[in-house]
């Protein structure tokens, strides 16, 4: 089958990998090259780079609403378009420029965490379990029928690094099936009945706002690992949280007040302590909690608070 590629971050080059090992991407499609770094050099995409390994031409516009754009597109004459992560909005002439039209991996179990966080905001709501969905694409954000899914669980050691690979793994084996049986597979609507939005990860909320349970916390904490991370700030300082877990037990609601007990640190939060177990501090390398107590003294009961709007 001859095929267009549109994808972008690193959760989309699995993908691409596994549909070059089986199919003809006769054109690979994925967001411009940034500025990235101190020296704010062009640096390309994952899947950009994925491509030119592959040897597959790639193009990078910055919008797809004209007319020659969308010429250049349809002149492809591919069977099928897959979107995995594109990060651009598909107008209409696209969706319909090839006969079987435009496939979706969405990271999520449609229709629910329709939009651009599904894997962390599952892991963040505790959700059991996640999953890809193979869907037709339409106008909407999200709302196409769907051809095919697979489940994922989502435990407490779950985090967003772990879910995304798997979630990767498991969309580059279901496209190929979804691609095989094409012309067989049932298009099913999706139902009104539990749609949730994922919304957009907006670096403010990386502060950890001990006004909130611990529970809430650690799932944000391992649902935000690697990026974009959470912290806490201590006396003018920035200190990210890589790892916690919940202790029950918190008599003192004087939430944000630190506890430090021998090589433990502690955070009342309004419900449950919060045990701090791998931690970073500015410009240092990640660490134990207690390694870092051997340097580093947290006074105990102080108390940390969630900067007012």
């Amino acid at each position: 089958m001859k095929i267009v590629f549109m994808g972008t971050p690193d959760f989309s080059v699995p993908v691409l990998k596994a549909l070059a090992a089986a199919h003809e991407v006769v054109c690979v499609y994925t967001q411009p090259p940034r500025e990235a770094g101190r020296g704010n050099n062009l640096r390309k995409t994952p899947v950009h780079l994925a491509a030119e390994t592959l040897g597959i031409e790639v193009r990078h516009p910055v919008s797809l609403k004209s007319a020659e754009e969308q010429a250049a597109f349809k002149a492809l004459n591919a069977d099928v378009a897959v979107v995995a992560a594109y990060g651009l909005l598909l107008p209409p002439a696209i969706l319909e420029a090839f006969p079987k039209g435009c496939l979706n991996i969405h990271a999520s179990l449609l229709p629910r965490w329709r939009g651009a966080a599904p894997i962390q905001r599952a892991i963040e709501a505790g959700d059991k379990k996640s999953g890809v969905t193979i869907m037709q694409m339409d106008k909407g954000l999200d709302t196409g029928a769907m051809l095919l899914k697979a489940e994922v669980e989502i435990d407490e050691n779950t985090t967003g690094e772990t879910l995304h690979d798997a979630l990767s793994a498991a969309g580059s084996e279901l496209i190929l099936n979804a691609l095989a049986r094409l012309d067989t597979l049932p298009q099913i609507a999706q139902p009104e009945q539990g749609v949730t939005y994922a919304a957009k990860l907006d670096k403010a909320e990386s502060r950890l706002d001990f006004r909130k349970s611990a529970v809430e916390l650690e799932r944000k904490i391992r649902a935000f690992c690697p990026y974009p991370g959470t912290y806490f700030e201590y006396e003018g300082e920035r200190f990210k949280v890589l790892k916690a877990r919940v202790e029950d037990d918190s008599e003192n609601m004087t939430y944000g007040k630190l506890l430090v007990h021998e090589n433990r640190l502690m955070i009342i939060c309004m419900q449950g302590l919060l045990e701090i177990l791998e931690i970073q501090r500015q410009g240092k390398k990640p660490m134990p909690v207690a390694e870092l107590l051997r340097g580093f003294k947290f006074r105990s009961g102080a108390v940390i608070n969630y900067p007012q709007k």
